[in-house]
């Protein structure tokens, strides 16, 4: 069985602060409030404790580009001593990699048009920061990204730069991009080769100091993904795993075993509908303890030791999530640290430690939960001190209830779906809000989308239709493997949650819409075209209008199991351009101009048949907007939610929603 491990726990003696109050006001928040840039993100502490940084964007409601700042937190202060931009660039993120100095990952804008399928208008820099000099020195291209930051080496990183082939899709796609590791002085910018991967091992697990430990890639040759380990003090590699890629079962190495090299922690099914964590013994090649497991529920995920300098890859619990948070610890004092969070943090839910100090003795504290959008603190010297809300406008007494149900299909499948209470009295009238992908797992703890909706009265409900993630590989396949469901029971799986909540009487069944993006808007489209029809209106953002365009950017790369999944689900969906003389009611269409995964004619085509067909839409257009929310900016999003919250009240349907 896994070792429990313990170690000394900080204990918190002070609340200093409480959060931030905000005064009630009973007018409902502007579509710009629910836009805002978040106020303050990435909050760290440096190795030695006394350096904290954020990034902080001091106009929430422009496009300013964010900047990094520094504070020494000795002796009880809190002094300003740097505030780095990087214009033009727009900052992503950083990591302290010495007690004195960051490195910063920049994005920038620097072509108006896409390139092709994936090949979006962004490009990324590193750049190092030293705090004490106050100088920044470029890196070059981010690539791979840093990967290590070798605490025991100061001023030396790993960086991982992906080399062979071009952008691919999936898996397949991945495994076929070995990476090269280089440590990089950040001093002199030199870059020494450490280890060059093959398409055989393709990535690298790293130990503490850099040293590769396990390794995986696709063997051609086979068409099986190849698992490799060093065995201590060696430096040749052995398997320990194959994996055909027809295999449809999860192999997911996420950490080593406590105390034994020999032993490896995976996510895995093995066997069941369910995946698992269990511990692995690679010299024998088998699977031994199942250590965590929901025979409801697969959505699990493993937590990293807080103290990432000193515990450097340690695994301290696992997780899962469905509608509330149940954690198993490894580590006692880990553990023992949470709890005793989870007790003092205001409106706590999903509580993280995204930073912590070697000496373990200052860390920052990250909470959300459906009634936080998200409050930083800073706990040193047994005081916990607030540090601010990405949202500060927005009063979290005013936010709504989630809650986790389950319904039943019409073929008589339990479907599980997130709903978003209004701080109202039923019935409400219901925005049903499919997530995209489709084929990817959703957790629902503040949801700026469906609690904006919540807020102006609207319930929301989040279906986790056949074909997601995290309710079994059954549940999963169901979605293609005996033909595509694409626009059929994927479609109801929707509709019926729609109607059980009104046969509950906690929604108007008179009062319904579906709001979605990507797949997501896919599927407003293909509800926009029912009969019998039970919504009022759609509103579709980067949605996928032709299936088979949309395929065809990227069948070339698939294989295997992904192969099965890609055209069964899309070569055979109702395709919502083929339906448009069915529309039968009104629709807001929504896409961004450089969307690079699913392009802008996927919307200039389906609104031409709309017009051939005399149909009642809207269509709003954003200027420089990709596809994915990371690449929305403040203008962007006041621009969509004005123009969806409007459309909603006013023209969804005879009298609104």
């Amino acid at each position: 069985m896994l070792h429990l491990k313990t170690a000394s726990t900080v204990l918190l003696t002070t609340l200093v602060a409480t959060t931030p109050a905000v005064a009630q006001d009973e007018d409902l928040y502007p579509p710009e409030v629910w836009a805002a840039n978040e106020s303050v993100f990435g909050v760290s502490v440096s190795p030695d404790g006394n350096y904290l940084s954020m990034v902080r964007n001091a106009d929430e409601m422009t496009v300013a580009k964010p900047v990094i700042e520094v504070f020494d937190v000795t002796e009880g202060k809190m002094e300003l001593v740097l505030r780095q931009n990087a214009d033009p660039m727009d900052i992503q993120g950083y990591s302290w990699i010495s007690s004195s100095a960051f490195v910063m990952s920049l994005r920038q804008q620097v072509r108006r048009n896409i390139e092709g399928f994936n090949r979006g208008v962004f490009e990324y820099r590193l750049a190092l920061v030293d705090v004490t000099a106050k100088k920044v020195k470029p890196l070059g291209e981010q690539s791979g990204g840093i990967v290590h930051v070798l605490p025991n080496k100061p001023n030396k990183v790993i960086l991982a730069v992906n080399e062979g082939s071009g952008p691919g899709g999936g898996r397949y796609g991945r495994a076929f991009r070995p990476t090269a590791y280089y440590e990089l002085d950040l001093e002199t910018g030199n870059k020494k080769l450490l280890i060059r991967a093959k398409i055989g091992q393709a990535t690298m697990s790293l130990g503490p100091d850099g040293e590769p430990l396990r390794s995986q890639g696709y063997d051609p040759a086979t068409k099986e993904f190849a698992y490799y380990y060093r065995p201590e003090g060696e430096s040749g590699w052995q398997e320990y795993y194959r994996g055909s890629i027809d295999d449809w079962e999860d192999f997911i190495p996420v950490g080593g075993y406590p105390d034994d090299p020999e032993r490896v922690l995976v996510l895995a099914h093995n066997g069941d509908d369910k995946m698992g964590l269990w511990s692995y013994n690679m010299p024998e090649r088998k699977f031994e303890d199942r250590i965590y497991y929901r025979p409801d529920f697969d959505g699990i995920f493993v937590r990293s030791h807080s103290n990432s300098w000193n515990n450097y890859g340690e695994i301290a619990g696992v997780s899962s999530y469905a509608g509330s948070l149940h954690t198993e610890w490894f580590d006692d004092a880990e553990g023992a640290l949470r709890e005793q969070l989870n007790d003092i943090v205001p409106n706590a839910g999903m509580v993280g430690i995204p930073s912590r100090s070697s000496d373990g003795n200052t860390m920052v504290i990250y909470n959300s939960s459906d009634h936080d959008p998200g409050t930083y603190f800073l706990l040193k010297d047994g005081a916990l001190t607030v540090l601010g809300s990405v949202a500060p406008k927005i009063d979290s007494g005013r936010l709504a209830d989630v809650r986790y149900i389950k319904y039943q299909s019409g073929d008589g499948k339990t479907v599980a779906a997130y709903l978003t209470i209004p701080n109202a009295n039923p019935p409400y009238p219901l925005v049903v809000m499919p997530h995209g992908g489709p084929h990817v797992g959703e957790r629902v703890i503040y949801d700026p989308w469906a609690q904006m909706l919540a807020h102006y009265g609207y319930a929301v409900l989040q279906p986790q239709y056949r074909g997601s993630h995290y309710y079994g590989l059954k549940w999963y396949q169901s979605a293609f493997i005996n033909g595509s469901e694409a626009g059929r029971k994927m479609q109801t799986d929707k509709d019926d949650g729609a109607l059980f909540l009104a046969k509950q009487g906690i929604v108007d069944e008179d009062r319904m819409a579906m709001v979605g993006w990507s797949y997501g808007g896919y599927a407003a489209l293909i509800a926009a075209s029912r009969d019998p029809q039970i919504y009022q209106c759609v509103v579709a953002g980067a949605a996928v209008t032709d299936p088979i365009m949309q395929l065809n950017h990227y069948r070339w790369q698939l294989d295997g199991a992904q192969k099965i999944e890609q055209l069964g689900l899309w070569e055979n969906a109702v395709a919502p351009i083929d339906e448009v003389e069915k529309v039968n009611i009104p629709m807001l269409i929504v896409h961004g101009d450089v969307d690079a995964r699913v392009p802008l004619p996927h919307a200039t085509k389906y609104r031409a048949q709309l017009t051939k067909f005399g149909k009642d839409f809207d269509y709003v257009e954003l200027e420089g907007a990709a596809h994915f929310y990371s690449t929305l900016n403040f203008k962007h999003r006041r621009e969509f939610y004005t123009a969806m919250l409007d459309y909603l009240e006013n023209d969804c349907g005879p009298d609104g929603l």
